[in-house]
């Protein structure tokens, strides 16, 4: 289940009233925000974003570019190795990823990890979610299985929600900033939309009664968990370098 405390981010009225003035300033004023800062740094800090999801990279470079990072992913680095997410929580994914990487470039990165977790499913898949289907596993099987695993509860009783756990580690491997956040929403009968990965088909928004594969990119870039999560991330990197 979600954890009690952070249930005061779910509210419908905070949702509706807080997220649609989000919206607006994610289409319009955030990217003016975003030149203006970037114009007061004078050397962007590199950083590298510990993935090889060029879906999940992507989010990642949209949410941070703004605010004036050097970003690289791993197809920068051809000898960046392989981390085995052996943890047990996002959070031990996440700083694996981080400081694994880290001392191997001796460059600062960025782990992070992320998941859905299914309320009648006991908050499967959770950090299995890329490979519920198997170890080979593509987002259209994950969603099949699911679907599956889901085919007798009723829509009222598929409530689930996302976590993102972030991770930012120096070169030596110190955990230096971290952030975690969630977006709660409920698993749909059947698919709706095409925008986004992983099970953003399925699930819903439930105040916009649209799915993350229907709202599309500009609409996650706010509502989402990865990009709750990077609003309380960033600040805390800002000050680390002195912004």
């Amino acid at each position: 289940m979600l954890p009690a405390s952070v249930g005061k981010h779910f509210t419908a009225d905070r949702l509706g009233t807080q997220s649609r003035w989000l919206i607006f300033l994610a289409l319009g004023l955030t990217r003016s925000a975003g030149r203006i800062k970037l114009s007061a740094m004078t050397t962007p800090q590199r950083i590298v974003l510990g993935t090889r999801n060029k879906k999940k990279a992507r989010e990642l470079i949209d949410l941070l570019a703004p605010h004036g990072f050097e970003l690289r992913t791993l197809d920068d680095y051809p000898h960046a190795i392989e981390v085995d997410e052996t943890g047990e929580t996002f959070t031990d994914n996440a700083r694996l990823k981080a400081v694994e990487q880290a001392r191997h470039l001796d460059e600062w990165v960025i782990g992070e990890d992320s998941g859905l977790s299914v309320d009648a499913l006991d908050g499967r898949p959770g950090v299995y979610s890329a490979r519920f289907s198997g170890e080979h596993a593509t987002d259209e099987a994950n969603n099949r299985h699911l679907l599956e695993q889901l085919r007798s509860v009723p829509l009222e009783r598929r409530t689930a929600f996302y976590t993102c756990h972030i991770t930012l580690s120096d070169p030596g491997g110190q955990v230096m900033v971290e952030a975690e956040d969630y977006c709660r929403g409920r698993i749909l009968i059947e698919p709706h939309g095409d925008a986004g990965f992983g099970y953003d088909p399925l699930f819903e928004i439930v105040e916009y009664h649209q799915t993350f594969g229907q709202l599309g990119d500009a609409v996650k870039s706010v509502l989402s968990h990865r990009a709750r999560a990077i609003r309380s991330f960033v600040p805390q990197v800002l000050k680390l370098f002195g912004r």
